[in-house]
């Protein structure tokens, strides 16, 4: 009877042993990584079989049994998951515990409108579509902003997300980076700063953002803006007339678009437009801010990127016919 129990023993301590040696050695993979969707309440079993059949070259029982006997088959998570040669089945099992899942990235462009944002994130791969049919209006009120858009009230950067995650969900951080970037901005805004509220700021620096060619340039054309709006002089700026054409404008700006009426043209209209005109970046909302200490009142692309400032017409005049030939600011 003791032969027969200490052989049982022996035998149970080779089992358990070899299980020990099995989840810590690489799992054998069909490519060089597996990657697997997890829906919430996917049973335990199912688990298996799919990482199997996503490129796991183990039998699936295997795999359900390890998952089992561990403990910590209720633990695992739902999400998106990939592996790479290498890992074990106990470092699967850990992944999907700790749900430690594969991220997407949606990246806004500092200049972007909203437009542009919203054609992102109908192609973003595994991201949930909520606003898809929503007009401007409808995902603006979604997100507490104020106004037909959400225009100007998302920050440029890049966002990761979760498969699965919904769009308003990116929006929604997007619109609250905003705000913090903007409210810093205006608390530190230069005393003799012509703007009156952060929104005005938030207009300005999104025209800022569209006119500037070189970003060093940046503070140099927010001088120009704001001198300008302190004297009450027009802003003429050709990025504000364009996006109040929206889809009509076919790339190239006519005399009569700097003409025609419209609350973006600032040809013809005093003052800041009624809306930002993109989604401006940190430079431009500090540039907004804090103007270079300049007297400067126009300028003109120089052809590289940059351009070159005047404080009077006269020189604004010559810098035109050195670099634009003729052309007009």
């Amino acid at each position: 009877m003791k032969r027969v129990v200490t052989s049982l023993v022996l035998g149970l301590a080779v089992l358990a042993g070899l299980g020990l040696w099995w989840v810590e050695r690489p799992l054998p993979l069909r490519s060089a990584r597996v990657e697997l969707s997890i829906e919430p309440g996917t049973p335990t079993r199912e688990i298996a079989r799919q990482w199997v059949q996503a490129g796991v070259d183990v039998p699936p029982w295997l795999l359900y049994e390890w998952f089992r006997w561990s403990g910590q088959a209720r633990r695992i998570q739902a999400g998106s998951y990939e592996i790479e040669a290498g890992v074990s089945a106990a470092g699967l099992l850990d992944r999907m515990v700790r749900g430690d899942q594969i991220l997407q990235m949606l990246r806004v462009i500092e200049g972007w409108n909203f437009r542009q944002v919203r054609e992102a994130l109908a192609k973003a791969p595994h991201l949930r579509h909520t606003v898809d049919a929503l007009s401007d209006a409808q995902v603006a009120a979604l997100l507490g902003i104020e106004g037909r858009s959400a225009e100007g009230w998302l920050f440029p950067d890049t966002y990761a997300y979760s498969p699965g995650v919904s769009d308003i969900t990116v929006l929604r951080r997007a619109h609250l980076t905003m705000q913090k970037m903007l409210a810093q901005a205006w608390d530190g805004r230069a005393a003799n700063s012509p703007l009156k509220t952060p929104a005005d700021l938030l207009v300005l620096a999104s025209v800022v953002e569209k006119e500037t060619g070189k970003p060093e340039d940046r503070p140099m054309i927010a001088a120009v803006f704001s001198n300008r709006l302190r004297i009450g002089m027009p802003l003429q700026s050709d990025p504000t007339v364009i996006y109040g054409l929206g889809e009509r404008f076919d790339g190239n700006l006519r005399r009569e678009d700097l003409q025609a009426d419209s609350p973006w043209n600032t040809y013809v209209r005093r003052g800041l437009p009624p809306t930002p005109i993109a989604m401006p970046g940190r430079q431009a909302l500090q540039a907004a801010a804090q103007p270079a200490q300049s007297a400067a009142l126009y300028f003109v692309a120089k052809g590289d990127g940059s351009s070159a400032f005047s404080s009077n017409l006269a020189d604004h005049n010559r810098a035109v016919n050195q670099y634009q030939r003729g052309g007009s600011w």
